[in-house]
């Protein structure tokens, strides 16, 4: 299971993406692909979850990084520009932002 972590030198990010029920399943498959392929090789990768709502027209990603630097790399390859096209045809939209960790909590 991904931890998070109150690093504050590490880099958050979560993406949301909208689209209708019928492409969740296909969308979630290209992100696990990505992931299992690409994505976690990556210089800085840390962690990463995807979750998916009930109605299924959304799906949120949460990642984790070393630095900032490394996320903005990985987002900027050849190979995941290629990858963000088509995951671009499956969603209404999508949108990483960068966030800082405020507080974690952890069952005792």
């Amino acid at each position: 299971m991904p931890t998070i972590s109150r690093d504050p030198n590490f880099q958050t990010v979560i993406t949301t993406f909208e689209m209708t029920p019928g492409t969740c399943q296909d969308l979630l498959d290209l992100l696990r692909e990505a992931y299992e392929t690409f994505i976690r090789h990556q210089p800085g990768f840390l962690s990463a979850a995807l979750h998916v709502n009930d109605a299924q027209t959304r799906i949120a990603n949460y990642s984790q990084w070393r630095r900032r630097e490394d996320f903005l790399a990985m987002l900027r390859s050849e190979e995941m520009r290629v990858r963000n096209r088509q995951i671009n045809t499956l969603c209404r939209s999508f949108e990483p932002v960068m966030y800082e960790v405020a507080e974690t909590f952890d069952r005792e």
